[in-house]
């Protein structure tokens, strides 16, 4: 099978969380599965996008006609890592009417009445929908373990909810696809240190990351946890190296492309007779 333009092996390959996979393991500076550099990224983006739209119109078209397929994007990192890149230049190449993104914040008082998957389930992708969760359910395992807001029973409890909700959406038609960009502590500081020398990103900005990020270790821990638990066969993991921009999209891209072409989708033939439209053409005319 021919490989995508710029890679020699498929990053939904490459990248897939597998049996013994180590995060620790993971360098985040490389460009796996790609042959060329960073220009070189940037045209393939370019080119594949109309192949991301073309799929994502017939995911579209078919749920117009019966079809039930849908796609849920789960974007998942440290911060600075790269998420709203991902939105803006790998999902903002299709059709924005048929995408549905949500993004999660710190929960209100009350979502936390209820249980955490009570906010998550609302987002889910309708047939025909490309969705996207910039940041997720995940973060009700991430965050509650590194500062400790929920012992080990019902850490465990959560896994098991998440895959039950995971597997009850891939049923359904949905094809999960979770993505962890995995970016260097090194990295993150010369991006942060970046906003904070540019008007234009302060906005970006917030006093948290540089809080957060004294927990790195403990998040990297979190995420192996993530990894080991909730990467399914219904639902997998690809752990994404994020330190070039170019290359984490890239890779995004094509994991996108492979998920849509699998679901084997096709362009709806239209509930009419097309030779008597055709002949009825001639007369319209004015």
């Amino acid at each position: 099978m021919p490989q995508p333009n710029g890679f020699t092996q498929h990053p939904a390959e490459l990248l897939r969380v597998g049996p013994g996979f180590s995060l620790a393991e993971q360098p985040t500076d490389v460009a796996p599965g790609f042959s060329g550099k960073k220009l070189d990224g940037a045209t393939t983006l370019a080119a594949r996008a109309p192949v991301l739209s073309q799929l994502q119109e017939q995911l579209f078209a078919e749920s117009r006609f019966g079809g039930s397929k849908s796609v849920l994007l789960i974007l998942q990192a440290m911060d600075t890592a790269g998420k709203g890149g991902i939105v803006g230049h790998v999902v903002g190449s299709v059709d924005p009417q048929g995408v549905k993104l949500t993004t999660f914040k710190a929960p209100t008082d009350e979502e936390k009445a209820h249980d955490f998957l009570w906010r998550v389930r609302p987002g889910a992708p309708g047939p025909g929908m490309f969705g996207v969760f910039d940041r997720s359910h995940y973060e009700d395992v991430l965050i509650h373990r590194v500062h400790g807001w929920a012992d080990e029973a019902e850490l465990e409890r959560r896994y098991a909810a998440i895959n039950a909700f995971e597997a009850e959406l891939a049923d359904a038609g949905t094809a999960v696809v979770k993505v962890m960009l995995n970016i260097s502590p090194a990295e993150q500081l010369e991006r942060l240190t970046a906003r904070l020398h540019d008007p234009t990103k302060y906005w970006k900005y917030s006093p948290t990351d540089l809080d957060e990020r004294k927990f790195w270790p403990q998040y990297m821990d979190a995420y192996q946890r993530v990894f080991e638990k909730t990467s399914t066969e219904k639902a997998p993991w690809y752990v994404v190296p994020a330190d070039k921009k170019w290359y984490a999209r890239a890779a995004v891209q094509e994991i996108l492309i492979h998920t849509l072409e699998s679901l084997t989708l096709q362009w709806p033939a239209g509930h009419f007779d097309l030779n008597q439209e055709r002949a009825r053409l001639k007369d319209a005319v004015l």
